[in-house]
């Protein structure tokens, strides 16, 4: 199995051998975006999960299961 710095050497040798400009770009475009957080998240957005971070830290929350259970004795009463 390659190593990290034997892939980097491959990936190097074959960049400075290539003269396809398309080849080229699309590893540009790969880079370019490895780069960049993959998701935005608002203010909002990050607010809300933090708040949903504390609220299980403080216990504050239902299993899956359980919530389950309960929304299907819920149903069968309506």
């Amino acid at each position: 199995m390659d190593t990290t710095s034997q892939i980097k050497k491959n990936l190097i040798s074959r960049i400075q051998n290539s003269n396809d400009i398309n080849f080229l770009k699309a590893l540009q475009t790969i880079i370019d975006s490895s780069e960049e957080a993959l998701i935005q998240l608002t203010q909002e957005q990050q607010s809300s999960i933090e708040n949903g971070r504390n609220q299980i830290k403080n216990g504050d929350f239902i299993e899956n299961d359980k919530l389950i259970s309960e929304l299907k004795e819920w149903l069968t009463k309506k």
